[in-house]
Order: C-alpha cells, then sequence, then structure tokens
C-alpha cells in the first residue's frame, strides 16, 4: 500500500516545536521552549517549570504526601464513579494522571475536587468530571479503544494526558504559544511517547495525523468546522460544543461521508477561536 504523503512527516516527543500546518517543518526552525527569550533576552522560566527542576517526580510513584498520595486521586476517582457513565479504562487514566501537576502552586490544593480551574489568558483546566465524561462518551461512541485522536485546545495538557492514555495517539493543538510551551512543560515528567502538541490554529485541525479515529474539541463553536469532519475517518466520532446555548453533540462520519449527529447534554466551554498569539 502507497504512503499517504499527508501523513509522512509526524512530530515526534518532545513535539515538533513549529505550526501545524506545516508538518515537515523542522524542531530547528525555532528556539526550543526552555529558551524561549522575554523581554530583556533572559529566558522566562514559569513557576511550573521551576517546581520540576526543584522537586522531580516520578509519574505513577505517589509519595503518600499530600497532593502525591495515591489516596486523593482514589478520593476523586470514586466519585466519578458514582456519578456513572464513565468509562472504566478512563477511570483507570484519570487515576495514573496527576492532576495537581498541571496547575500552579497556589491552587493544587484544589486539583481533585470537581473543579474547573484558571491556567492563564482566560483559559481553564476543565473539570476532572467534564474530561472523563468526554472520554468515556467518545469510547462508548467507537465501541473500541481509538487508535489516533485529535483534540481542539491543548491548553495546560492535563486532557491530553488522559486520552493518551485511553487511545493508541494523541495528537493535541493549541493557539496560544504560552499554553502550549507550559503544557510542554507540565507533560515532559510524564514521558508519554504517544502525545504529539502542535502549536496551530485548530479550527484547521490537524493535517499531519489526519485520518482520525475521533476529535475532541475543548471549546465551543457556532458550527463545526469542515476541516474537522474532513480530517475524520469514516466511521470515526466528533465531539463538541456547539451553539448558544451550548450542546455537547456527537457526530459520527459514515461511508458515505454522511454525517450523523446526535446531542449528548448541556454544556459550558470556552469559545472556540481561530488564529494564533
Amino acid at each position: 500500500m502507497s504512503a499517504d504523503p499527508t501523513r509522512a512527516v509526524r512530530p515526534r516527543y518532545p513535539a515538533t516545536w513549529g505550526d501545524a500546518a506545516a508538518p515537515g517543518a523542522s524542531s530547528t526552525t525555532r528556539p526550543r521552549p526552555d529558551s524561549i527569550a522575554a523581554e530583556g533576552g533572559k529566558p522566562t522560566v514559569l513557576r511550573s517549570q521551576q517546581a520540576y527542576r526543584q522537586t522531580p517526580v516520578q509519574p505513577g510513584v505517589p509519595t503518600g504526601q499530600g497532593m502525591d498520595s495515591q489516596a486523593v486521586r482514589d478520593s476523586m476517582v470514586e466519585r466519578l464513579r458514582a456519578m456513572g457513565g464513565m468509562e472504566p479504562t478512563v477511570l483507570q487514566a484519570m487515576l495514573a494522571v496527576p492532576r495537581h501537576l498541571f496547575l500552579e502552586p497556589g491552587l493544587a490544593a484544589q486539583a481533585y475536587l470537581d473543579n474547573a480551574l484558571p491556567i492563564g489568558h482566560g483559559q481553564t483546566i476543565s473539570k476532572p468530571s467534564v474530561v472523563a465524561r468526554c472520554a468515556s462518551v467518545l469510547l462508548q461512541s467507537l465501541g473500541a479503544k481509538p487508535g489516533r485522536v485529535l483534540e481542539i485546545g491543548t491548553g495546560c495538557g492535563y486532557q491530553a494526558a488522559v486520552l493518551s492514555r485511553v487511545a493508541g495517539e494523541v495528537y493535541s493543538i493549541e493557539r496560544i504559544r504560552a499554553l502550549h510551551e507550559l503544557a510542554r512543560r507540565n507533560l515532559r515528567a510524564l514521558r508519554l511517547p504517544n502525545l504529539r502538541l502542535l502549536l496551530g490554529d485548530g479550527t484547521d485541525g490537524a493535517i499531519a495525523g489526519a485520518p482520525f479515529d475521533a476529535v475532541l474539541s475543548a471549546a465551543a463553536c457556532a458550527e463545526v468546522p469542515a476541516s474537522w469532519l474532513s480530517q475524520l475517518r469514516p466511521g470515526g466520532v466528533l465531539l463538541a460544543p456547539v451553539g448558544q446555548p451550548q450542546r455537547l453533540m456527537g457526530y459520527r462520519k459514515t461511508a458515505t461521508t454522511k454525517v450523523d449527529s446526535w446531542c449528548v447534554e448541556d454544556a459550558y466551554f470556552v469559545p472556540l477561536k481561530s488564529g494564533v498569539l
């Protein structure tokens, strides 16, 4: 079978530092995130990056103290399980991913409550129940583990980390450069080889990884961009908050490229925007 030229070059882990619309771009064409210069030419170091350097964390190895205690994640997952409708593999992923590492230290104490919390630039980390619900709906709609998933809106990287544990491969695209950098730093300690982070306009999707078994948007749109549907394989599922008032909508692409849709539930997400900042 001949190779698909649109998928010949994929970003590597850590993800290629460049524009998602240029899959062949080299990571050497832009400075590494750790050496991005602020005004005055001095490297920018976020507090989350300082925390990694001062207190290295081995993912999945609880210390039994504070937010690193497995007990706090156990408690969160039990609350999610009690809500019903959550896939066991998703709950296992939620148990494995340390949510407090994706938050500023001042908010870490709230990491395992069912809250949306600020991550800067007018964006939030979604509630654990929303992350678990969306991932579960995708798996239930597909009826199998997705081979490749596209996430629109990386944010701080938490949902991408969860998705990477329930899918074969995850592409996650973010339009805000500072959040893209933050997600890379947050995820570096977890060493997830099947996760690719892209900087680019999410409304364009990610042609470098298409076709996708599933597309999940973390931002609400007036209508689903045609690019997302075109990059979905036949039989694939797209999940996105749509309209006003918002509804979490599911879309399935049939073998004839027809799209079937259904409403999952009411939703409240930040609005989808185009362009790269």
